[in-house]
């Protein structure tokens, strides 16, 4: 079949069954190309004195790299430290797997103040979003000796 008899559609969501070949296509490639399988996931829960999760932090770690996907804090609980507390839990247990780089995608209405206070730097920033948004990548490398803290 050649490239000029190939039709190509547009869709305003993504229907199950091409995504999910997408998926798959892409994860084969992937996988064929790099050890994706030692890829491991990593999380650190704050819970209140009932056991209510009230805070959390969801990433991965792959080789000396970890990688924070998501961070949050009830807001009854924020701007008291316990976002910071979540991310060097992270951290620490992200060093105990041998991370000696951490890394992080956030918008600028999310934590990016947060995460400059621990220590990362901007490696990255997108500014062609609407609303003044901006998408920040930012890194951090720990010393041997601190580990996952500064």
């Amino acid at each position: 079949m050649s490239d000029e008899t190939v039709t190509i559609t547009a869709h305003d969501d993504v229907p199950a069954a091409e995504g999910g070949l997408v998926d798959t296509g892409l994860g084969d490639h992937n996988e064929a190309a790099a050890p994706l399988h030692e890829v491991r996931r990593l999380s650190c829960f704050a819970r209140a004195a009932g056991g209510e999760v009230v805070g959390g932090v969801v990433g991965r770690t792959w080789g000396a790299a970890a990688e924070i996907q998501q961070l949050w804090v009830a807001p009854a609980h924020r701007r008291r430290g316990l976002g910071a507390r979540l991310v060097r839990a992270f951290e620490q247990h992200a060093h105990e797997r041998g991370c000696r780089s951490f890394h992080v995608e956030t918008f600028s209405f999310q934590a990016p103040r947060l995460y400059e206070s621990l220590g990362y730097r901007t490696a990255f920033a997108l500014s062609v979003y609407p609303h003044g948004v901006v998408r920040y990548t930012m890194v951090r490398e720990a010393s041997p000796e601190t580990g996952g803290r500064q």
